[in-house]
């Protein structure tokens, strides 16, 4: 995956490799700036509304809580 996903339409045409390559990334941490790693958080978190099924095995990485807030 080579370009930035700006909208809903790229997010539909990722494929499950496109998801492990940004996991990758993800789990590596070698980025030169924090800005990388947060636009490839934020991508991750598109695909897990948009695309759920995608990013089952890297929910981890995106260290969701669930809150009661009832």
């Amino acid at each position: 995956m080579t370009t930035l996903i700006t909208n809903e339409r790229d997010i539909s045409a990722l494929t499950a490799d496109d998801v492990a390559d940004l996991a990758i990334r993800l789990e590596q941490d070698d980025y030169t700036n924090p800005f990388e790693a947060l636009k490839d958080w934020h991508l991750l978190r598109a695909i897990a509304f948009q695309r759920h099924e995608l990013i089952e095995p890297y929910l981890y990485l995106l260290d969701i809580e669930t809150y009661d807030e009832a």
